[in-house]
């Protein structure tokens, strides 16, 4: 079996759904699952819909997810170009060849009238067309004469056109249900239905992945191959990714994008390895995997026919999993810049990178997590009281009263020394080690969640301030007792 040629061809038409980098990532296991080629194309034949820089967003995205492409517009490759507007010269030439062939022919028809027609009609709309009856003659006598035209194909409504996916199985459709569509429009421009098959079969693709929503269209790019005697590529067709179980997941209806997640504080990796599972799953059923892995483990059998949900919790709980696996000075290192976002202080930024790792599930939960060290913020006393920890106002009082003289009194300030310190208070005052730490994490964040306990956040604040803020909570439950 020769080696698969998979392309990813995406229309720069503003951020990377979801969706599409799903059939990116499909595309680059499908290929390389078989030591396959990978390739990039650019379909921007679409000139209403361009979004400028959004190529770059395609770079951008397809570089940060590790999906590396063999061939492509910015590292060529013996079938290019890669950018299907710098193709344009050869589309009108095999749209011409068809016509010969017997698979298209000329439509001198009034577009704008046929396009009322068809919005009036919407879907039942079917055209038949009489300009299939014109003579050689009459055709040419047109063309002479400069009428303006489009190349649409021809269907046999007497045949039945099928084909084998392999996701769906065996697909049958009579030629009767599907409309004779325009191939090359009156401006010489390809519709995106003609360009697709014309590019793939010279870029000699292999297999074609794509969302199901283009089953449809299938048996007429078919007809197209069989009409120029090609041969068909192996299709994978995919169920759509949901939003719920009645929505389709669109960045039209405001649904996040690639970008959109990696500016919440997702990471490229878990988001990755999050979509791979919509619609796809492992025979071992393990859930976290490199890019790497997922080569290896890849089946397109096991794809499912059935749509996915979207399920924001899972990618957040995945995305957690990614943050707590990582080597702790490469997590420091991506932390660093909402840490230094939301702490100006003078303190070790790596003792905050440690308490936050084991406790964030995205980046974008870093800055509120962390806002306490610069600023205490004002909080109630209300948040003393803790049931589960048995704490009152009176034994927040008393543990914070001990807590400073034990601090006062430490020659040597270190996780170690308050680590013994606060737990000798326990100790000492026959409480339970949560009544200690918990009134001194209360009274020096002013929060009743935080991403490191009484140690470590005492130990990052520094003697001086930590003091400071448990004289001041002190003073708050004084003034409450009376």
């Amino acid at each position: 079996m020769s080696e698969a040629r998979t392309r990813f061809a995406p229309s720069p038409t503003g951020y990377m759904h979801i969706g599409n980098l799903r059939t990116a990532l499909y595309e680059y296991l499908v290929a390389k699952k078989d030591n396959g080629t990978f390739i990039l194309r650019i379909e921007d034949t679409d000139q209403g819909r361009f979004v400028e820089g959004a190529v770059d967003v395609i770079y951008n995205t397809m570089r940060d997810c590790g999906l590396k492409h063999d061939e492509g517009p910015d590292v060529g490759g013996e079938y290019g170009p890669y950018v299907q507007s710098e193709r344009m010269g050869m589309y009108k030439q095999y749209a011409e060849q068809l016509v010969e062939l017997g698979g298209a022919h000329y439509c001198f028809c009034d577009e704008a009238r046929l396009e009322a027609e068809r919005e009036e009609k919407g879907d039942s709309f079917k055209y038949d067309d009489p300009c299939k009856y014109l003579t050689k003659e009459e055709i040419q006598a047109k063309l002479d004469a400069g009428e303006p035209y489009v190349i649409r194909q021809n269907i046999d409504p007497t045949e039945t056109a099928c084909f084998d996916d392999e996701v769906y199985g065996h697909i049958e459709v009579s030629c009767a249900d599907l409309d004779e569509q325009i191939l090359l429009k009156s401006d010489g421009f390809p519709t995106y239905n003609f360009a697709n098959v014309i590019d793939d079969h010279l870029m000699k693709i292999s297999h074609v992945v794509r969302g199901n929503e283009y089953l449809s269209s299938t048996p007429k790019y078919n007809l197209i191959y069989d009409a120029f005697g090609w041969q068909k590529p192996t299709y994978i067709h995919l169920p759509p990714v949901m939003k719920d179980e009645f929505h389709k997941l669109s960045k039209r209806n405001g649904d996040a994008s690639f970008q959109d997640l990696v500016a919440k504080g997702y990471l490229p990796a878990a988001i990755m390895n999050y979509i791979a599972l919509l619609g796809w799953s492992p025979a071992d059923n393990e859930e976290i995997f490199t890019l790497e892995e997922l080569t290896k483990k890849f089946d397109v059998a096991r794809i499912s026919k059935s749509p996915s949900i979207f399920d924001i919790e899972k990618l957040t709980w995945m995305n957690g999993v990614y943050i707590r696996n990582m080597e702790p000075e490469k997590w420091h290192e991506m932390a660093l810049p909402y840490i230094n976002n939301a702490v100006k202080g003078n303190f070790d930024t790596h003792l905050i990178a440690n308490i936050l790792q084991q406790r964030m599930n995205t980046l974008g939960e870093i800055e509120e997590a962390i806002d306490f060290f610069d600023e205490l913020p004002e909080y109630s006393t209300d948040l003393f009281v803790n049931k589960k920890m048995k704490t009152t106002d009176e034994v927040a009082l008393t543990s914070l009263k001990a807590s400073k003289e034990m601090l006062e009194g430490l020659t040597e300030y270190n996780f170690d020394t308050l680590h013994e310190g606060y737990l000798g208070l326990a100790g000492k005052l026959e409480m339970k080690n949560g009544q200690i730490m918990y009134p001194v994490r209360i009274a020096i964040t002013g929060k009743e969640r935080t991403p490191g306990g009484a140690v470590e956040i005492s130990n990052i604040l520094g003697k001086e301030e930590t003091i400071r803020r448990i004289e001041l909570a002190i003073k708050k439950l004084e003034e409450k007792l009376g």
